[in-house]
């Protein structure tokens, strides 16, 4: 047995004797992750084979359905994650409103749709007014930023809070294609409109 396999066997040892069931293993992995998590993912967290993730996720699927919640479990293309309900989109802005400006929104817009992105080839796009827009950003915690290795930019990617306040599908990466590459191809879903670029 190799190390991964047994991490894995660990982990879900560790769930089961903790008492849940695989539908709320799968719930509590859902939560904390805050995105859209794939269904190897999940079954590699839980440590469970993808058969009986899937089985537990339409479980889980039609618990949230029969009651009354303010969450629903959403799945989009390859992707399952935990969210508020779509008609809850306005409780969500008078709570958490974002105080952010029409131009910051569509640079936070293209950092979602390009992640990871270089700050360096995000000003290119946006103009010299994005620096101002990422400092934004950085203080109400939508982004971070981490030096490249030859420190000449920075990666900008996204945060929970972010995931937390929007939907964003996960990247469909077809076999053999670079993880920079195909994170270009990452689409956002059900944003509010005031989001898109």
């Amino acid at each position: 047995m190799n190390s991964s396999s047994a991490k894995a066997e660990g982990s879900g040892a560790g769930a089961t004797a903790a008492g849940l069931s695989l539908p709320a293993r799968l719930e509590a992995v859902l939560y904390l992750k805050g995105r859209a998590v794939t269904l190897k993912e999940l079954a590699q967290l839980a440590g469970c084979s993808s058969a009986e993730a899937s089985t537990a996720l339409m479980i889980l699927m039609a618990d949230y359905a029969h009651r009354e919640t303010a969450l629903e479990l959403r799945q989009d293309g390859d992707g399952y994650s935990l969210q508020l309900r779509a008609d809850l989109a306005e409780l969500v802005h008078t709570l958490v409103p974002l105080n952010l400006g029409a131009a910051t929104l569509r640079t936070l817009a293209t950092i979602a749709l390009k992640q990871p992105i270089r700050q360096a080839v995000l000003v290119d796009v946006r103009g010299s007014g994005a620096y101002e827009h990422i400092k934004e950003l950085l203080a109400q915690g939508f982004i971070t930023r981490r030096r490249e290795q030859d420190g000449r930019s920075y990666w900008l990617n996204l945060t929970e809070k972010f995931h937390r306040t929007y939907t964003v599908m996960p990247p469909t990466r077809p076999s053999g294609q670079d993880p920079t590459a195909a994170s270009q191809s990452k689409a956002v879903n059900n944003s509010p409109s005031h989001l898109n670029p």
